[in-house]
């Protein structure tokens, strides 16, 4: 009897063991930390300007559903003033197209970059989903049940948001060499006020956030996130995978 106790033991520790590092693994919390804007900037999709260059980058690089037989790579950047935020995106890509040229359209269907944020520390359930095809177009909306119940941002609002691109409005055929293009935004608090209780920006104060990079209508279908998803089918609107912004 002892030595059955003593075997079962021993088995039950391993799996505990094994058990603790794969969740551990599973639940690694992607963080960034936002720097403060020092100075005015320009919305421009230029990358290389000082103002960024001093700031961390965050690479989009977990993959879900189908591993495209061409990988982008992706990257983006994001500070914040008392304001505003500003993110930038930088994409090696291929295969480009992009044709929803109007606000609210169906812009996750071509090249297009995504900032799903929740600005509420309290509740980072509730979520923005601010996503702009690679010639500029937006959409945004604020998730109250994710994929039941969401409130359009009003147009008015939408235009607020300061959009530059480096890639045209409209591309078709689409752009099957390698090419880069940069998008960049500056979105103002006052807007997300409106929806949401907003935890302003300042030292120590935390978001949930995940950045994504998407093509859906080209010849090189991708999903791809900062923060991973731990999802069988490709799905953006999963807030509990969400990664965690810290302002310094």
């Amino acid at each position: 009897m002892k030595t059955i106790i003593s075997t079962f033991s021993i088995i039950a520790f391993f799996v505990s063991v094994c058990s603790f590092s794969e969740g551990t693994l599973a639940k690694k919390d992607y963080v960034y930390h936002v720097a403060r804007l020092k100075g005015p900037i320009k919305i421009d999709a230029n990358w290389d300007k000082p103002q960024w260059q001093n700031v961390q980058a965050v690479d989009i690089s977990n993959f879900m559903g189908d591993i495209p037989a061409f990988k982008p790579v992706a990257q983006a950047k994001m500070m914040y003033s008392n304001e505003n935020l500003y993110v930038i995106f930088h994409v090696q890509d291929r295969y480009v197209r992009c044709i929803t040229k109007e606000f609210f359209g169906p812009v996750w269907e071509d090249a297009a970059v995504e900032f799903f944020f929740a600005p509420d520390q309290d509740h980072p359930e509730l979520y923005f989903n601010l996503e702009i095809n690679c010639g500029g177009t937006p959409l945004m909306n604020y998730n109250l049940v994710p994929r039941k119940e969401s409130r359009k941002v009003e147009l008015n609002d939408l235009k607020q948001v300061e959009i530059a691109h480096t890639l045209p409005q409209f591309i078709d055929p689409e752009i099957k060499e390698p090419v880069t293009w940069t998008l960049e935004y500056r979105i103002p608090l006052s807007i997300l006020q409106k929806y949401s209780h907003v935890s302003a920006p300042g030292k120590g104060v935390q978001w949930r956030a995940n950045f994504y990079k998407i093509a859906e209508n080209n010849s090189n279908h991708h999903y791809i996130t900062w923060s991973f998803v731990d999802n069988e089918k490709p799905d953006f609107h999963l807030p509990r995978f969400f990664g965690k912004l810290i302002f310094d």
